[in-house]
């Protein structure tokens, strides 16, 4: 059985799209949790509309929704939707034939359409789709969609779950850890479609590099460790630049701080 858990927050409006592009799956052996981050819409209504667990949570993050989610799983595998996104007929089909094809492989994603303000757009080469042994590909940004992804359980084991102190990048941290201890499998289909243009987190968090450097140390002390160094002073260096152009003192010692303590 898969797991699949969608977090939300104010998503009353998307929810019905999303849940339905799950209950079309031609992989049927599912369930499907749902974890309210304290929305104040009608996102309550949902769990009468759709044969879903709901769980609700005060605002504490998507980090904790989905580990509650992952907490709650009943299933050997997890699958992650986040609640504005749609997944295509086929997707969980072709990810559990993957698994069954390649007993070795853990974790599973795949290539995405992106739908802007109504109108289909390019996918950026810099976003091309990693798999294998693929640690120090994943460095720059976060190039796994979490809408794309599902795994084993054990996953979570050996890795640990989302780190809750991020407010975003949550899920660049999480496939780095993955990446780091497993090989990543990769359908090149476009099996979600994901959508942009309208009220995501991401957009109203400034800098949000600080979080990939919070991400990349702690992988100083590994194998990788001239590769991760590398993209810790490159992001710093955008940082900084971006700190004396706006005289944003308090990020130049953030930045400070950070190469300091790590001998950078």
């Amino acid at each position: 059985m898969v797991s699949i858990v969608i977090p939300t927050f104010n998503r009353y409006h998307t929810l019905k799209r999303t849940l339905n592009s799950v209950f079309e799956q031609t992989y049927k052996n599912f369930e499907v949790i749902l974890v309210d981050d304290g929305s104040t819409d009608d996102t309550r209504k949902i769990e009468n509309e759709f044969d879903i667990i709901y769980i609700y949570q005060k605002n504490l993050g998507v980090s904790r929704a989905r580990n509650e989610g992952i907490k709650s799983a009943r299933g050997e595998w997890i699958a992650f939707l986040d609640s504005d996104d749609e997944w295509h007929t086929d997707k969980l089909q072709k990810q559990m034939n993957f698994f069954k094809n390649n007993p070795n492989i853990k974790f599973c994603h795949t290539k995405e359409k992106w739908i802007r303000y109504q109108k289909e757009v390019k996918y950026p080469k810099r976003l091309e789709k990693p798999s294998g042994w693929c640690f120090c590909d994943n460095l720059q940004t976060c190039k796994i969609a979490a809408s794309s992804t599902v795994c084993h359980k054990e996953v979570f084991d050996k890795v640990g779950l989302f780190d809750e102190n991020f407010k975003v990048c949550e899920d660049y941290d999480m496939w780095l850890r993955v990446a780091y201890e497993y090989k990543i499998g990769l359908i090149k289909e476009d099996l979600i479609t994901k959508y942009a243009g309208h009220n995501q987190l991401s957009n109203k968090i400034f800098a949000i590099d600080r979080y990939h450097i919070r991400s990349l140390v702690k992988f100083i002390d590994t194998p990788y460790h001239n590769e991760v160094v590398k993209m810790i002073k490159k992001k710093l260096e955008i940082l900084k630049k971006g700190a004396t152009k706006y005289a944003n003192h308090e990020m130049l010692k953030w930045c400070d701080e950070i190469a300091d303590k790590k001998g950078l």
